[in-house]
């Protein structure tokens, strides 16, 4: 990226089209909703993500803004860059779990939805504790313009299936209308 911005360019446009053609092969094949998951985002500050990162994750939505489907946009450790990521074409910005949701909404701006932001290692606490902490996302998310609730990132790999049950459980009963 700083040795060789033009091949850095280059090589993010191509992985631009890749990517954006496997979005539309899966909203094709009925996805109701996709996300641009960029794992490795959150090392970059934020002029570096705005100059080398941001405009091939612009192609992607762009790429699918035609399907009508919700885009959300999704990297770890990307508190400093959630407005630039809300800027990228998503209309739903992924959280992970240090930025506090009102002040992601802050950071992010008026217009997008955001996702998240339970951190996935709870999941290894009691059943009371998750359900607290879990409480604590859904009432942050309460005065949002719009909130998926989720992990702020991925199942960590010994994490108790049934854990992840009790969690959807407690949240679609918190959240029924």
């Amino acid at each position: 990226m700083y040795g060789d911005p033009e091949l850095w360019a280059d090589l993010l446009d191509r992985l631009a089209d890749i990517t954006a053609a496997f979005l539309k092969v899966q909203i094709e094949a009925g996805a109701s909703a996709v996300q641009l998951f960029d794992s490795w985002a959150g090392a970059l500050a934020p002029a570096d993500y705005r100059r080398s990162v941001l405009p091939a994750s612009a192609k992607v939505f762009e790429a699918v803004a035609g399907y009508g489907v919700p885009r959300i946009h999704f990297g770890v450790g990307t508190g400093e860059l959630l407005g630039l990521m809300g800027e990228a074409g998503a209309d739903v910005v992924g959280v992970d779990w240090r930025v506090p949701l009102d002040e992601a909404a802050r950071r992010v701006g008026p217009g997008k939805a955001l996702q998240g932001n339970l951190d996935p290692t709870v999941l290894f606490a009691s059943t009371a504790a998750v359900e607290t902490k879990t409480r604590e996302v859904l009432d942050t998310a309460a005065g949002l313009e719009g909130h998926v609730f989720n992990l702020g990132h991925g199942v960590m790999p010994s994490t108790d299936p049934d854990a992840l049950t009790r969690l959807v459980e407690y949240v679609h009963t918190r959240t029924a209308r």
